[in-house]
């Protein structure tokens, strides 16, 4: 779907400056007719905004949320964060930043925002390894068949003893069907792990390499995904701290503990 929409945005893009080009092809640079910038004097209404996202894009819009920039409203949605003008003429995919006494990422911090509230949703769908004297908890989205995944893995001890709790919540990396509508043997390899009476032990040995028995049952798998989807991860292991801010990659333990101190 993501790619599906980056294409569609691409033909968008491109139409656009072919319709540009053909209308003010015999029109002087000097006189051609400026493109009006007023969307940002119009009220914003997120039920039509909404609807004209959905219909054009099919993208879900979980929240709206206006930004410091006149006339621009940052769009969380099924396929991740965008900004869209108040009328939805205009998307961008990108990030906003705030150019004031300090450089702000504000794109990131939405996110963080998203990221937080949303976790509370698998609070009891992760696979966890707890150390014994806990200082932090982080949630990191994984997947069986990744190297750095199964790096990571093999020093957990390590972690724990920095006083690291591990959360781990699936994130199949070939996604959750095939171009057949078939589910991915990725996801079907974590919703057994997920669904073994043991998790903990059944991730361990998959991420040894152990074959995975398969296995059914009412797992979150595809929702686990589809939140990481949209909190913008794309590769694992990504890490999400307790203040929304995402690692994406390996961290070796004690870079990870000291990241967590300099917070």
């Amino acid at each position: 779907m993501y790619k599906n929409l980056s294409i569609t945005l691409l033909f968008v893009i491109n139409g656009l400056f072919t319709a540009s080009a053909a209308s003010n092809a015999s029109v002087p640079a000097a006189i051609a007719k400026p493109v009006e910038a007023a969307s940002h004097l119009m009220p914003l209404n997120e039920q039509a905004l909404k609807e004209a996202l959905f219909n054009k894009l099919g993208l879900e819009v979980k929240r709206l949320t206006p930004t410091p920039m006149a006339g621009l409203v940052e769009v969380i949605t099924n396929q991740g964060l965008f900004y869209s003008s108040y009328d939805g003429k205009y998307l961008i995919q990108g990030s906003l930043y705030s150019l004031g006494e300090k450089v702000d990422n504000l794109t990131e911090s939405g996110l963080a925002v998203v990221r937080v509230e949303g976790m509370v949703n698998f609070k009891d769908d992760a696979i966890v390894y707890p150390a014994k004297n806990e200082k932090y908890v982080v949630n990191v989205f994984t997947d069986i068949t990744c190297g750095y995944c199964r790096k990571m893995h093999e020093q957990m001890s390590a972690y724990n003893d920095n006083g690291i709790t591990i959360r781990y919540l699936a994130y199949p990396r070939a996604g959750i069907k095939d171009r057949m509508g078939n589910l991915t043997q990725g996801f079907k390899d974590l919703r057994s792990v997920w669904c073994h009476e043991d998790p903990q032990q059944a991730l361990t040995k998959a991420k040894s390499g152990s074959s995975v028995a398969q296995r059914i049952c009412d797992k979150p798998i595809q929702e686990e995904f589809e939140f990481g989807r949209q909190i913008g991860v794309s590769g694992t292991p990504a890490i999400i701290l307790a203040n929304g801010m995402m690692l994406p990659g390996y961290k070796e333990p004690d870079d990870l503990l000291a990241i967590l101190e300099s917070l």
